[in-house]
């Protein structure tokens, strides 16, 4: 199982556009064969400060996630309402019983 965090900064003029994007993101990565979640979070101490929670099947499932439509989109986009570089850790995982 492969996890990824991605935090967001965003730029607080665009974070209308921001939200609209990532809805189309996220509605799109839900129904991707071997995504097991993808979840978008706001932290609550720090505003315009999100993390992206992903869960993967495997690293076959991100790879082709990383080369969606949905996904080649938002990241051409992003760079217009992001404030800060991404910050991406993947991490490699499995279920504990």
């Amino acid at each position: 199982m492969i996890i990824i965090h991605a935090v967001l900064k965003v730029n607080p003029e665009r974070r209308e556009q921001f939200l609209a994007e990532s809805k189309t993101l996220l509605t799109a990565t839900h129904t991707e064969e071997g995504n097991l979640s993808y979840e978008l979070y706001e932290n609550a101490g720090e505003a315009n400060s999100f993390i992206m929670v992903e869960t993967w099947r495997d690293a076959e499932a991100v790879s082709s996630h990383n080369t969606s439509p949905h996904f080649t989109a938002f990241s051409a986009k992003a760079g217009e309402f992001l404030a800060a570089p991404l910050d991406v850790k993947v991490f490699s995982a499995e279920q504990v019983k």
